[in-house]
């Protein structure tokens, strides 16, 4: 039984994909900051490890590990990533967990690594336009990310593609854009527009939710069960290079929210204010994927909005 190793197992995608990795017949070995929020952790070891730490990273990556997945990241939602607030902590945390687990591969000859980026990494003037955003893989540089986020994405990449050149790496990256799902937060700052627009409207009794900015930025979103097939294709495929993983289907954050109303049977009342907003525009690119892998994720907006929304009033309800 081949074992992998998932940084950032505590998290929204890992949990998931540790479940998915289990159901594929390997020893799993999760290790984050903390336990999974929402549930129990179906890993055959977990470890409670500060990635940031080069001691505690050597003594959790051993010799027999097959591959690494590492999803271990400092992020959250706009309310997070593009405050200015946390820029400091973002850089600096997520560089050091990159930099401590290559440095181990390498010291322990293990050759194998998935990274998980993100569509924040794309530059800042090719999504002013929301109905016409230019997310191309090639489209990366010259570089202008609109977030200290997406800069350290993009150093990051670039990271893992040095080793990969200079160490025999087998390194696999997908740009993930706007994952969502249950499991996800959903509340206190670091969630992201899908999760925090059902919990508006659970929340509401007037019907009036807020949404920040003009809503008329655009996005697509990828429902997680989407995001961890694409894991896979990506991880079996030979493209060496960065992909992006996420739907094309784009949607503004006004008709998001009314998209959301319709699915529950709420009459819904959108009061914009203001608010951190990132980008206009930006939805994925999916004219590489379908070249390297013949495969591009499914539009399951509807189906992936009703599953969240539901887990996100369970959640409330049991918090009352």
């Amino acid at each position: 039984m081949k074992k992998v190793l998932v940084c950032g197992a505590g998290g929204f995608i890992g949990v998931h994909l540790v479940n998915s990795l289990k159901n594929q017949g390997y020893y799993v070995i999760g290790a984050d900051l903390r336990y999974p929020e929402f549930s129990h952790t179906t890993a055959d070891e977990f470890h409670i490890v500060d990635l940031r730490n080069q001691d505690q990273v050597s003594e959790l990556i051993t010799t027999d590990l097959y591959e690494i997945y590492q999803l271990a990241a400092d992020m959250g939602g706009a309310g997070y990533i593009f405050t200015g607030n946390n820029d400091a902590n973002i850089m600096y945390n997520s560089s050091i967990i990159n930099l401590n687990i290559l440095r181990e591969m390498v010291e322990k000859k293990i050759n194998r690594i998935f990274y998980s980026s993100s569509a924040c990494m794309y530059p800042e003037h090719n999504q002013t336009d929301p109905s016409n955003p230019l997310l191309s893989e090639e489209s990366a540089y010259p570089a202008n990310p609109d977030s200290e986020y997406g800069w350290e994405k993009l150093f990051s990449e670039r990271l893992f593609l040095s080793f990969a050149k200079n160490y025999g790496i087998r390194v696999r990256i997908a740009r993930f854009h706007n994952v969502f799902g249950p499991e996800s937060s959903w509340t206190g700052g670091k969630e992201k527009s899908p999760a925090a627009i059902c919990r508006k409207i659970v929340e509401t009794e007037t019907g009036e939710i807020e949404v920040w900015g003009p809503g008329t930025q655009t996005r697509s979103y990828l429902y997680i069960d989407e995001c961890i097939v694409g894991i896979k294709k990506i991880v079996d495929g030979e493209y060496e290079y960065p992909l992006n993983l996420g739907s094309e289907r784009m949607i503004s954050i006004n008709e998001l929210a009314m998209l959301v109303g319709r699915l529950t049977n709420k009459n819904i009342k959108i009061k914009n204010v203001t608010g951190p907003i990132g980008v206009n525009g930006r939805t994925s690119h999916n004219k590489l994927i379908k070249e390297t892998l013949n495969w591009s994720p499914p539009d399951n907006l509807e189906d992936g909005l009703l599953k969240t929304y539901k887990w996100i009033l369970e959640q409330i309800e049991n918090t009352q």
